[in-house]
């Protein structure tokens, strides 16, 4: 079975970091956002995907090439004017016309059950299928309303607090039939979410969706990206990436220097980081070549390639731009 995974976005929730790289491309314990989405089809048997892009697409020769040599054969397919997520599908429909295909929002970390998925798509005779997953405030996404069978008979976007009847959302994975790319216009912007479902839905077409209580994070937000990576180092995701997960985890890469009665605690630290002698790195995220200084302090902040904080600085729940120089 093939994959579509969609990454056209510009990650504009996630700026300054995605000012010089692609939002899939930051990092989930060290390793880019991406390479987490290719271990789960990996994981679940696919070992072919088109990756959908548009925005800094040049970014991503490398972990295609990496992923290549893992067992997975991903084709880009580059979009010079963004179609959005249902337009960018029929960009790349005649990689997927011959079967049933799954797609997933490459901007989620999950570990839902791929196999789960297709079995009750092909099961209820679906032309589509969508995961459902849980979430506290569904006010805050659109909701998804189904039938007991998992028929869907609804969408509400962003319904009122307290007013929503269900609070399962679109999980951003899919399974679909070939046919559902007839019902996309070419060339035009044309959305899954708020165009293709609600066609097919009013059309009566059989959309089904599944929930699912697997592991599911939208890391499309400096606070989700941060608390991506700490429970990736807790094991609450789990990711060979982290061998030793727990409480007390850390992700440190290799060539960190460390110094003299440093702290790195709960944090993932990106290659080629200098961390000075008692400087103190408590649940942040460091991307690759971070100088901290002496006796200078991050604390739940992600910092960008190449940052440096000043001796004796103190950030806490920042999000800073590469290149960047924290004073003290």
């Amino acid at each position: 079975m093939k994959a579509l995974i969609l990454a056209g976005g510009q990650g504009t929730r996630l700026r300054p970091l995605t000012l010089s790289r692609p939002k899939h491309l930051l990092p989930i314990a060290n390793r880019a956002h991406i390479d987490h989405v290719f271990d789960l089809l990996l994981a679940h048997g696919v070992d072919e995907a088109v990756l959908l892009t548009s925005y800094l697409a040049e970014r991503f020769e490398e972990v295609v090439g990496q992923a290549a040599a893992r067992g997975l054969a991903v084709d880009v397919a580059h979009e010079p004017t963004p179609l959005d997520t249902a337009g960018a599908m029929k960009n790349a429909e005649a990689s997927v016309a011959t079967g049933t295909f799954l797609a997933i929002n490459g901007d989620v970390l999950t570990q839902l059950d791929l196999g789960r998925l297709v079995d009750w798509h092909t099961r209820r005779g679906a032309l589509a299928t969508v995961a459902l997953t849980p979430v506290e405030d569904p006010s805050a996404y659109g909701v998804v309303v189904t039938e007991e069978d998992g028929r869907v008979t609804s969408f509400i976007e962003k319904p009122s607090a307290g007013t929503a009847p269900t609070n399962l959302i679109n999980a951003g994975v899919y399974v679909f039939e070939p046919e559902v790319l007839g019902w996309i216009p070419s060339g035009e912007r044309y959305s899954v979410e708020r165009a293709l479902f609600p066609g097919l839905v009013a059309a009566g077409a059989p959309l089904y969706a599944a929930g699912s209580d697997a592991y599911w994070m939208d890391v499309g937000t400096a606070p989700n990206l941060l608390q991506a990576n700490l429970d990736s180092l807790s094991g609450r995701f789990l990711t060979t990436a982290v061998p030793e997960a727990g409480p007390e985890a850390v992700a440190v890469a290799p060539g960190v220097q460390i110094g003299e009665g440093t702290r790195v605690v709960r944090s993932c630290v990106g290659e080629g980081s200098d961390l000075a002698d008692a400087a103190g790195i408590e649940e942040s995220v460091l991307l690759p070549g971070v100088k901290v200084g002496r006796s200078a302090s991050v604390r739940a902040s992600v910092l960008g390639e190449g940052v440096v904080v000043q001796p004796g600085a103190q950030i806490a729940g920042r999000t800073v731009a590469d290149g960047d120089v924290i004073f003290g």
